[in-house]
């Protein structure tokens, strides 16, 4: 634990933020304290909220926990401390009122999830496994794969409702799906931190809720997908 501190000093240190060492050891000794709070069946609960919920709002996931830990609501694990920091609350709370806007607008929000799909899924893997960090690598490799497959599912689940709901001409379905996401992400994280074994039993459910909507709308998806993949051919041409 002490090696990974000192990395987050030197990390700080090349931003432009000093921090002595005194401050810097307090900080491991109170993240150290705090994760002694999260039992096992809690920091596989975080480890499978962060996964699922990436795949939906990585920037607002990002943010929310950040916020979190440096309010004193949620004990991070050391392993996610770098999320309070304010560099990080900053940026994803500017990317969490961007993606907010574009999650709004019919097929806009289809091109954006399909190009977030390399950011979400690698995403969700690394703060699954940071729940563990680098003093459990074993625990941290089973917990990022654990993320990465749940941010895949959401993120598939999401793009083929989407896609179902962008065949129709009025916005008020799209707007009224990214709404519900919005507040899914908040309760699934909530869920996940206040009762773990209830968000294993809901996550459960929602994994066959999604493997129900995949089967059922996946003609929906490569529908969208080709118009993407034509948009993009298209504008290559053009340049």
């Amino acid at each position: 634990m002490d090696a990974l501190w000192l990395q987050i000093v030197q990390w700080l240190h090349s931003v432009g933020l000093h921090v002595d060492a005194g401050t810097a050891q307090a900080v491991a000794e109170g993240a150290a304290r705090a994760t002694q709070q999260l039992d096992m069946p809690a920091l596989l609960a975080l480890a499978a909220a962060l996964g699922w919920a990436s795949g939906f709002r990585l920037y607002a996931v990002v943010f929310l926990v950040g916020m979190m830990g440096l309010a004193g609501w949620l004990p991070l694990p050391p392993g996610l401390a770098l999320l309070q920091h304010p560099l990080v609350l900053m940026a994803s709370g500017f990317m969490l009122l961007v993606e907010f806007f574009a999650d709004k607008v019919p097929w806009f929000d289809s091109a954006w999830d399909a190009i977030h799909a390399f950011i979400r899924v690698p995403a969700g893997a690394l703060l699954a496994a940071g729940v563990f960090g680098a003093d459990n690598a074993t625990m941290a490799l089973a917990a990022g794969l654990l993320g990465g497959s749940l941010s895949a599912t959401a993120l598939a689940t999401k793009m083929t409702t989407r896609a179902a709901a962008n065949t129709s001409p009025e916005p008020f379905s799209n707007w009224g799906l990214s709404f519900f996401e919005d507040g899914l992400v908040v309760g699934v994280v909530w869920l996940a931190t206040q009762y773990p074994l209830a968000f294993g039993i809901a996550l459960a459910v929602m994994l066959a809720l999604s493997a129900l909507l995949l089967v059922v709308l996946f003609k929906f998806l490569r529908a969208v997908l080709r118009r993407i993949s034509s948009f993009f051919s298209d504008s290559a041409k053009v340049a």
